[in-house]
């Protein structure tokens, strides 16, 4: 990294409803947040509510969240998103205040994300396996968010190879949800013809052609998915074919679907809203993590790779925050992502300087505050992977 170069991690110690309003409002591309879930103990951001008893546990958690989500919907972009960790004590709390700060239709996805594979074993009941992980939008018109990854491709879904060696599958050139037929799109109910022998697919009737018309498999009129200038632009990736329907031999229209894994970015598949520890990581890799860099030195962090699926649905030069930083698991997932894909995003990681427990672990290790043990991982993580960083904790 030369000099000039913006360090891809900065780090402010203190409390994040003091540090959001410094930040430039629409400066920020990506906001993730893991904050207190208030599990019963007390948390450090009581703010002015602080020794209020006519608060009941929720409404004191609500009251501490809603000025700091408020404070990061001014500091996001117009095109930007936002996520948010939770489990089952404030989910519904949270999804209520998130649908008033930032809007119920600004709502991307309430994703569940299966951070313990084993499920929670101890006290009665079920035994919990996961989390929920609420996306959204600064503003869903303008959001530049992909909801799309390249992770889930599986090279079996598509059989069939060419002559040069490109992977395929055959898809149907009709289009088969019937919501979309001769009456509500007009245009694309049009004759085609196609030789089933050769595989040729025109729009223009042609020697051994036959005509087809797209149908589904009653027999009902449908739609072709593709418009007259496309099929004419596209036509070697069309094959005609004979198949048995329902009501016997038929000949129809295919799309060779290619897998396109030597295009830029690869081809990508919509997230679903289930995440599954084996794509992303668990509580247990997390702490592996963790600890490999400065030890056995917070309970729960996140998994880094949880992260990286969050920041692959924005653009590589996303300006990241995190004001309630953790471990800084978001600001090494920014630098694993640069890394991987020669990035430029950048990560402002907020936190507060909570002590830490007598007795625990980070305690012993050295680390006072939460904070100490944020800014150790990120400056580890510099010198590891590289990027640089830079603290902008204000002297005293």
């Amino acid at each position: 990294m030369t000099v000039d170069e913006t360090p891809w991690n900065a780090f402010v110690a203190g409390d994040n409803l003091d540090v959001l309003p410094t930040l430039a409002p629409g400066s920020i591309d990506l906001v993730y947040i893991d904050p207190p879930y208030n599990t019963g103990n007390d948390f450090a951001y009581r703010d002015d509510i602080r020794g209020d008893e006519s608060l009941s546990r929720h409404e004191a958690w609500v009251a501490m969240m809603r000025p700091r989500l408020e404070a990061a919907r001014v500091v996001l972009a117009a095109t930007g998103a936002i996520f948010v960790s939770i489990d089952d004590h404030e989910a519904a709390h949270l999804r209520l205040l998130m649908d008033e700060v930032y809007g119920e239709d600004n709502l991307l996805a309430q994703v569940v994300v299966n951070l313990n594979p084993k499920g929670r074993q101890l006290g009665k009941g079920f035994a919990t396996s996961h989390e929920y992980l609420l996306a959204y939008a600064r503003d869903a018109r303008r959001c530049v968010l992909d909801a799309s990854t390249s992770d889930t491709v599986d090279e079996r879904d598509f059989p069939l190879v060419d002559a040069e060696g490109r992977r395929f599958r055959h898809l149907p050139l009709r289009n088969t949800n019937k919501k979309f037929n001769p009456a509500t799109a007009r245009t694309l109910h049009f004759p085609v013809w196609g030789d089933p022998v050769t595989g040729t697919v025109r729009t223009a009737p042609f020697e051994g052609a036959v005509e087809v018309l797209p149908v589904f498999g009653d027999g009902t009129p449908a739609v072709w998915r593709w418009s007259r200038p496309r099929i004419d632009e596209r036509p070697d990736d069309l094959v005609c074919r004979t198949i048995n329907g329902a009501l016997g031999e038929r000949v129809d229209v295919f799309q060779r679907d290619w897998l396109h894994r030597d295009t830029p970015g690869g081809r990508r598949k919509k997230l679903r809203t289930i995440w599954m520890a084996e794509e992303v990581g668990s509580t247990d890799t997390a702490v592996a993590e963790l600890k490999e860099i400065l030890g056995h030195v917070f309970e729960s962090p996140k998994p880094t790779g949880l992260l990286l699926r969050i920041l692959q649905t924005m653009p590589s030069d996303a300006r990241v925050l995190d004001f309630f930083a953790g471990s800084g698991t978001t600001g090494h997932a920014v630098a694993l992502a640069n890394a991987a894909d020669g990035g430029s995003r950048t990560c402002l990681s907020v936190n507060s300087t909570e002590p830490t427990r007598v007795g625990s672990n980070a305690r012993l290790a050295g680390y006072a505050t939460v904070a100490d043990i944020t800014r150790a991982r990120l400056r580890a993580v510099a010198e590891r992977v590289g990027g640089g960083f830079v603290d902008l904790t204000p002297s005293r």
